[in-house]
């Protein structure tokens, strides 16, 4: 019999996820909190604990690492309301299986089960060595509840383990390199450098001499010895943004370090060793650029370990007003000013508005109106941006294809939420109802 613990403080969670899960032929049982699941698993060990994180007392994550020692062979899944960036990370950081948010949706937690125990059926058990102490570096800047910004949050969590290479895709201002601090500054090495390197900045030669030094003489103003960065970094990361835009024979040379740990300095004879990792992101098509010969398959393949796409901003406008919070307080703080706070209208226009520069644009935007306001309140006015409409009325289409989209996409960017919906599209709750209705969007 499959043996399931749900550890939850709340009384009604314990009463109704037992229901929820009885289809699945598991026995279960519950803990109104981390001491009394402790209890429990020592006298009978379950297979899976469903826990939710904050709690009085033992929280889940500290629970977590406690059953990691005691209860290796113990799946765990982490459930909270608080879908925050240290609080994933730090669970997939001591071995959670997955994280679920609150409210749960029954339909993704029993997929989540089903995976667990069909795991555990072909896999042999194996034991994960708990760690000693939780890393506290800060992980607050990727901000985002879109269900794949949560995604690339499991998997910072799990690049925190080991040094394996990892390729960052996205359009150009996504956050590709924010990404990168965040794997660097969750490992074991974050206490060694992170050296970002932008390879559109530098001429061929100049980024070999930039990345793996000179000796003096190997060419016009060489006058002495260079140390390049993959010698600076120690057992660090080395972040090649733009890795595409390289030549063909920069890349033989990086896919010797990445297969052998060694590199030549330009002009020397001698090679040298490297502990760096390598974490590369581009905006390019490089699957494309394979036939042609204009990107290394070897390379691509070395690189690509571990991928991590990151969308565009106008693919998840839904965080759009998390990541304004966000900035605001951030760019504050930096001015020296109270933390600044959106009006409504600046609010809609924020949502209205394509962000074709994506996350850079808009932190660049509100950087702007915190210097340029002269309260505490940013408006329309402030923010300087060319407000592009979501559903162009000169595109050629039916009318009501074009509400359609124009209703949808509103609803999407305001997380579903109808009364805000309404205001912004300026209509009543009752009107947007009825076009909901007629356009299939409940």
């Amino acid at each position: 019999m499959k043996r399931i613990l749900i550890v939850d403080d709340d009384p009604d969670i314990r009463k109704s996820l037992p229901g929820g899960l009885s289809a699945l032929g598991a026995e279960i049982a519950t803990a109104k909190d981390g001491e009394d699941a402790l209890a429990k698993v020592a006298s009978e060990p379950p297979d899976m604990v469903l826990t939710d994180v904050r709690m009085p007392g033992l929280d889940g994550v500290e629970l977590l690492r406690l059953l990691r020692d005691r209860a290796p062979t113990v799946d765990v899944i982490l459930m909270t309301a608080y879908d925050d960036m240290p609080t994933v990370v730090a669970g997939m950081r001591e071995g959670a299986r997955d994280f679920l948010v609150k409210p749960l949706d029954l339909h993704d937690l029993r997929r989540v089960v089903r995976e667990v125990f069909e795991d555990r059926r072909t896999r042999e058990r194996v034991r994960q060595a708990a760690e000693d102490e939780a890393v506290g570096y800060r992980l607050n800047e990727l901000v985002g509840r879109d269900p794949r910004m949560i995604g690339t949050y499991k998997l910072v969590g799990q690049l925190a383990a080991n040094r394996a290479n990892v390729l960052i895709r996205g359009e150009t201002g996504t956050g590709k390199e924010v990404v990168a601090r965040a794997i660097h500054f969750n490992s074991p090495g974050a206490a060694e450098p992170f050296i970002p390197v932008n390879c559109t900045a530098f001429a061929p030669t100049l980024l070999e001499s930039e990345l793996f030094g000179h000796v003096r003489g190997a060419f016009t103003g060489a006058v002495s010895d260079h140390r390049g960065r993959f010698a600076l970094a120690g057992q660090g990361t080395i972040f090649l943004d733009e890795v595409g835009d390289t030549s063909t024979q920069f890349q033989s040379k990086l896919l010797r370090v990445l297969e052998d740990h060694e590199f030549y300095p330009v002009g020397g004879e001698k090679p040298e060793r490297t502990e760096a990792r390598v974490i590369a992101a581009t905006h390019r098509d490089l699957e494309a650029m394979i036939p042609d010969g204009s990107f290394r398959e070897d390379l691509y393949y070395r690189l690509r370990v571990v991928e991590i796409s990151v969308p565009p901003l106008r693919e998840r406008m839904g965080d759009v007003p998390l990541l304004a919070e966000h900035m605001l307080k951030k760019a504050g703080k930096t001015l020296h000013r109270d933390s600044p706070i959106l009006s409504r209208e600046a609010s809609d226009a924020l949502l209205s508005h394509t962000w074709p520069g994506n996350v850079r644009e808009l932190e660049n935007c509100l950087t702007r109106a915190v210097v340029v306001s002269t309260g505490n309140v940013i408006r329309p006015e402030h923010l300087a941006i060319g407000i592009v409409p979501i559903a162009s009325p000169a595109r050629m289409a039916p009318l009501d294809e074009v509400e359609r989209e124009h209703v949808a996409r509103v609803l999407a960017a305001t997380g579903g939420h109808k009364t805000r919906t309404a205001e912004i599209l300026k209509i009543n709750r009752p009107r947007l109802a009825r076009l909901m209705e007629k356009y299939g969007l409940e």
